[in-house]
């Protein structure tokens, strides 16, 4: 579905945003209906007998094809964000291609995975090496928090968040920092949002920092006993197992998106302290350059420690909560 709805934008000439005004080429979204073409075959090949040649071909297909289709996932918490704050939607085409190449993204990695375990010798399902068939029953483990190491590593990256949240509600509550006037950036918010975020900015609640504390509860869930059972302050569900993909997909995802711009804006930051990038003329609310530098700086360590303790801690809870084949037992 995805090569054949790119290949009709390509034909059609139909405009897909790429950055504000810049729409991508229509060679450039051919090339990406090729390339879900190429990940279908691909995807069926690594299900088969494959010779050694054939191995490596698929190996290196997977490594090219995942960036291929994964670099627009940065684009899904910004666009989660806007859907979720009711402010609506600023291209229906821009949003599905989107969810087509993340989606693209995420299959290919799953059987990237399935073909590593299947050369290895493991089972497909649990990744464990046994005899038997791969499909009978898999026994679920125990309820266990993730390892202090994992979880302290996870709270560091979230210190990260302060600054930028910091900054954000001192505006939006009319007090000045780095550059920006609390009046400036309120009428600005107000002239830009609308639905829940324009209610939320009225009250001193920035919405992109409300969507970082739902960040921060999932990443808690990832961490501790009560995002593999239930609480007893979730009535009706309170007692059961929670399924394995409903905290692991968002973690995935919107930590992948998150760590990548996050270390983007980080990396660009320490680029123009040290003069190796030109630094930033004064834009918008931003009467200094320095001040735009630095929330470029806040935003990086934000959105990168968010996104990395996200990542760190859905790798630790699929190891935690992955189950095993009976017969591994």
């Amino acid at each position: 579905m995805s090569a054949a709805v790119q290949a009709v934008w390509a034909v059609s000439g139909t405009g897909v945003p790429l950055a504000g005004e810049r729409y991508y080429p229509s060679a450039v979204l051919l090339g990406t209906s090729v390339a879900s073409l190429l990940a279908a075959v691909v995807g069926l090949a690594s299900t088969g007998p494959l010779t050694r040649r054939g191995r490596i071909a698929v190996g290196v297909s997977f490594g090219v094809l995942i960036p291929a289709h994964g670099w627009t996932m940065p684009g899904l918490p910004p666009a989660f964000v806007t859907l979720a704050s009711g402010s609506g939607v600023d291209s229906v085409t821009g949003l599905v291609h989107l969810l087509l190449t993340a989606g693209n993204a995420v299959l290919l990695t799953a059987l990237a995975v399935v073909h590593r375990r299947h050369l290895k010798g493991r089972c497909p399902r649990c990744g464990q090496a046994h005899t038997g068939a791969s499909d009978g029953p898999m026994a679920h483990p125990a309820p266990v928090p993730a390892p202090r190491r994992t979880r302290a590593t996870a709270y560091v990256l979230l210190c990260g968040l302060l600054p930028w949240a910091g900054v954000k509600t001192v505006w939006l509550c009319g007090g000045d920092a780095i550059g920006v006037r609390g009046e400036a950036w309120q009428r600005e918010v107000e002239a830009e949002s609308s639905g829940v975020s324009r209610v939320l900015a009225s009250v001193g609640i920035d919405v992109t920092v409300l969507a970082a504390l739902l960040g921060v509860f999932l990443l808690l869930g990832l961490l501790h006993r009560w995002g593999q059972v239930f609480p007893r302050w979730a009535p009706p569900l309170a007692g059961r197992r929670v399924p394995r993909l409903l905290p692991l997909v968002p973690a995935w995802l919107t930590g992948a998106g998150l760590a990548c711009y996050g270390t983007l804006l980080t990396l660009g930051a320490a680029l123009m302290a040290f003069g190796v990038l030109p630094s930033l003329e004064p834009e918008g609310v931003f009467t200094t350059g320095s001040g735009l530098a630095w929330m470029v700086a806040f935003g990086g360590f934000a959105f990168g420690g968010l996104g990395w303790a996200l990542l760190i801690g859905a790798r630790s809870y699929a190891e935690r909560t992955r189950p095993r084949c009976v017969l591994a037992e």
